[in-house]
């Protein structure tokens, strides 16, 4: 089986707290896997192990392709306008403005595109986030809290969006309160690892 993300028996340690350990999962292209539990259940921890931004206190993690990431910052230079500050990571990720339009389309954000992203709304700076990462073109997407002040119409853009990623091949590991309504959607319990 072709696998985009791999842990193996990680354990991870914040402060003093072990948040989990032993923990083996595997995503392969199409597969979306649910992070569900309570605050401090170690959700956020679990999404920073996978990008590489926390080290595993044991185990190991691959990632077979590159990853993309929403967490609780937006990432975005709040003094341009969100166009220009989404081009800046399309010159990252290497990739072209009709990438960049075809993100912005699909999360209905044309029409604030010359809008500095500090006027942007919550929800809107999450739409921002996940255009980031629906362009960047990362098989692997870790989605933290993605529809956090979105509103209906935004949240089944964002669930359009996974639907899309993962027709296409990619793998989402997408930590939320709620389910989001995406389908055939596997989920892990952090609360139940405490």
């Amino acid at each position: 089986m072709t696998v985009l993300l791999r842990f193996d028996r990680v354990a991870c340690i914040r402060g003093d707290r072990l948040l989990f350990e032993e923990l083996s999962l595997a995503l392969a292209p199409g597969e979306a896997l649910w992070l569900r539990g309570p605050n401090g259940a170690g959700k956020s921890s679990l999404i920073r192990v996978a990008a590489g931004l926390l080290r595993a206190a044991a185990g190991t993690v691959e990632r077979f392709g590159r990853v993309a990431l929403i967490d609780e910052a937006a990432a975005l230079d709040a003094e341009l306008p969100l166009r220009r500050a989404l081009d800046f990571w399309a010159r990252v990720d290497t990739v072209d403005g009709h990438t960049v339009d075809r993100a912005m389309e699909a999360m209905a954000l044309h029409p604030l595109a010359e809008v500095p992203v500090a006027m942007l709304s919550t929800g809107q700076r999450k739409r921002a986030a996940m255009v980031r990462v629906i362009a960047s073109g990362a098989p692997i997407w870790l989605l933290d809290e993605p529809a956090n002040g979105m509103d209906d119409a935004a949240q089944a853009r964002l669930v359009a969006a996974i639907a899309m990623h993962r027709a296409n091949g990619g793998a989402v590991m997408l930590a939320s309160h709620f389910a989001l309504g995406v389908p055939d959607l596997a989920d892990l319990d952090m609360g139940a690892r405490a």
